[in-house]
C-alpha cells in the first residue's frame, strides 16, 4: 500500500518505537529520510543508523534509538509541522527555538535539509517540516 506521507509515516514509525522501548526500528528508505536520521544522529538524539538498498533504489533503514538512563528515551516527542495539505514556510529569523533551545527544528532549504540552527547560522529559510524534543 502507498503511503501518502513518507515523512509522517517516518516520524510515526519512530514515535511509536520509542513508545515500545524498541531498541530500533526499520523505515523505507529514502534519500529524505537518509537526510532526516543523519540530522537525528548529529544532534544525538538517536545512536545510530543503517542503510541497506539493492540495485533497484529500494531498501531499508535501521534506525537504532538512544535512551538515557533508566531506559528513559532521548526523543521526547516528534511533530510534523509541514503536511501535504498546508505547507508551512518559514524565513531563517522565524525558524522555532524551543525547550531553551534544546528541541530541535527540521527544515527543508534551497541548500538542501539541515537543522533549524544550520539554517539560522547560513541565514536561509524553507519549509519547516518537523519539531523533534
Amino acid at each position: 500500500m502507498a503511503v501518502s506521507d513518507p515523512l509522517a509515516d517516518f516520524l510515526t514509525r519512530i514515535r511509536n518505537a520509542v513508545g515500545a522501548q524498541h531498541r530500533y526500528v526499520d523505515v523505507n528508505w529514502s534519500k529524505m529520510k537518509q537526510t532526516l536520521a543523519e540530522i537525528l544522529k548529529n544532534q544525538g538524539f538517536i545512536e545510530n543508523f543503517l542503510v541497506k538498498t539493492d540495485e533497484n533504489n529500494r531498501g531499508t533503514i535501521r534506525i537504532f534509538l538512544k535512551y538515557s538512563g533508566g531506559r528513559r528515551p532521548v526523543i521526547q516527542g516528534l511533530k510534523r509541522v509541514s503536511k501535504p495539505g498546508l505547507r508551512k514556510y518559514v524565513a531563517s529569523q522565524d525558524i522555532p527555538r524551543f525547550y531553551g533551545n534544546m528541541g530541535l527544528s527540521i527544515v527543508s532549504t534551497s541548500q538542501g535539509v539541515m537543522a533549524g540552527n544550520e539554517a539560522l547560522q547560513k541565514g536561509i529559510g524553507g519549509e519547516l517540516l518537523c519539531l523533534v524534543w
